[in-house]
């Protein structure tokens, strides 16, 4: 197979990068033209391109998840983890601990996805506008909130209005308030 052949084979699917010999996988322009095709080829791809920024770039914007395939000095990077998180949340699980503390890292993942929260740092997790986009994106993302917040009557009140069986996950306190019973009943 000729570098002009591969490259056409990825362009047109990029998971056939994990079918190529290894000669193409650490070649920049066909890793690059199967992330932008398929994000997730950058797992097939050497781990020396697993450390380039443009390539992770290109495949996070194409799909959140790739951020789980990038090169570690790549997951401290803000810029990636933030187009990894505004796809789908989900990400913020591979970024580093670091970003996991970051607010605005953090509440663009929960914006996404509610559950997401999980992921975040124990701090963010008190943090009542971070709990707040969460539980307003999906009511069970109150599992993964500080206990302290699941006493808030206005971060409950939002869960249970998108999801009627977030009030498990609320303090024994609330399982009874006649504003929350009203959404629920």
């Amino acid at each position: 197979m000729t570098r002009e052949e591969a490259l056409k084979l990825v362009q047109e699917d990029g998971f056939e990068l994990e079918n190529l010999p290894e000669e193409f996988k650490k070649d920049r322009e066909i890793v690059l033209a199967a992330v932008q095709q398929y994000g997730q080829a950058s797992q097939y791809a050497d781990d020396s391109l697993k450390k380039d920024k443009e390539i992770v770039l290109a495949a996070v914007q194409q799909i959140g998840e790739a951020l789980e395939h990038a090169d570690d000095s790549l997951k401290k990077d803000k810029e990636i983890v933030l187009a990894a998180v505004q796809q789908t949340g989900y990400p913020l699980e591979h970024a580093d601990d670091s970003l996991k503390k970051d607010k605005e890292v953090v509440l663009k993942a929960v914006q996404q996805i509610g559950t997401a929260l999980n992921y975040a740092d124990d701090s963010l997790k008190k943090d009542k506008e971070i709990v707040l986009a969460a539980v307003q994106g999906f009511g069970g993302a109150l599992q993964y909130a500080d206990d302290s917040l699941k006493k808030d009557k206005e971060i409950v009140l939002a869960a249970v209005q998108g999801w009627e069986d977030a009030l498990d996950y609320a303090d024994a306190s609330l399982k009874k308030d006649p504003d929350i019973l009203a959404i629920i009943q």
